[in-house]
Parts: structure tokens; C-alpha cells; sequence
């Protein structure tokens, strides 16, 4: 979740000319559910109004048509709906989709947090946003951009693992 209260972060400023940054704390922001494609530096990203198993499930199968052919493996936090009883079925139906968890509060281990990292420091941090709608205007310009070059997203990515 990019929310419209997290964009005050440490930065640098002329002793005396402190920066002021607007905010209006109505807690609102933009929920994303991210695929990062390690071999191809493809990001994928969907926003949703919320976030429960149903959601979950409509995501996966977006990710299964978005890659059509080929096992699939997603490298998830532990979160409850990545492994509710609902999602049995699902994943039964589409074997070729396997999710792998990671044990809880280990975030350095999975990829895409580095992405959630990186979008804020370049999108969200000390800027304020009137309007949800332009936290999403800006989030969205930002996968539209490092799309773009896969390259950087590999190298600053996924050359860790």
C-alpha cells in the first residue's frame, strides 16, 4: 500500500531553509499487488480497493495470462491470503502455478520488496500528493518508465539473488 502519509522521509536541505511538505492525513493511498519477472526485468503491477483471497485469486490468474506457457513460480510473504484454504482449488486448476512463502518477517528475501523500496524513494518520498488519483498517476508513470529498461530493473534488482 502506497499511502498518502508515508511520503515524509529523511532528505537533505540548506541549514536554515528547512522544506515543508503538505499534508492532508486522510490515510487514503494506492493498494498494489507486483509480479517481478527476475529473468526479463518485467514488472507487473495491479491496483486494487482492496485486498482479500477473491483479489488474490483475480490477480493470480491475471499473471497466468499475462505468462501463458511455463511453470510459474511467485516468491510471496506470509501473509493469510497467500495460503487461505480458499486458494486450494485455484491452485490445484492451475498446477503450473506454484507460490512459495517465506518464512514471516523476511522481506530482504523477496525481490519485490526492493521494488516497493525503490518506488517509494523515487515517486513518493517528501512529495506531496493533493489527490489519490495522483499517487496513482505517479506510481503508475513509474512502472510505465523502468518497463522501459529492464536492465536497470535486473541490475538493481535481481543480480542479488
Amino acid at each position: 500500500m502506497i499511502r498518502d502519509y508515508q511520503a515524509i522521509t529523511k532528505t537533505w536541505f540548506e541549514k536554515g531553509k528547512q522544506r515543508i511538505i503538505p499534508t492532508y492525513g486522510k490515510h487514503k493511498g494506492v493498494k498494489l499487488l507486483g509480479v517481478l519477472n527476475y529473468e526479463t526485468g518485467h514488472v507487473y503491477c495491479a491496483e486494487e480497493k482492496t485486498y482479500d483471497t477473491e483479489v488474490f485469486m483475480r490477480f493470480l490468474q491475471k499473471v497466468l495470462n499475462l505468462y501463458p506457457t511455463g511453470e510459474i513460480v511467485m516468491i510471496l510473504d506470509n501473509a493469510r491470503i497467500h495460503h487461505t484454504k480458499l486458494l486450494e482449488p485455484f491452485l490445484k486448476e492451475n498446477s503450473r502455478l506454484q507460490l512459495v512463502l517465506l518464512p514471516p518477517y523476511s522481506p530482504k528475501l523477496n525481490l519485490i520488496e526492493g521494488l516497493w523500496e525503490w518506488l517509494k524513494e523515487e515517486v513518493i518520498c517528501n512529495v506531496f500528493f493533493p489527490v489519490v488519483e495522483a499517487i496513482r498517476d505517479a506510481v503508475q508513470g513509474f512502472i510505465s518508465s523502468i518497463n522501459r529498461v529492464p536492465e536497470i530493473i535486473i541490475d538493481r534488482l535481481c543480480v542479488r539473488m
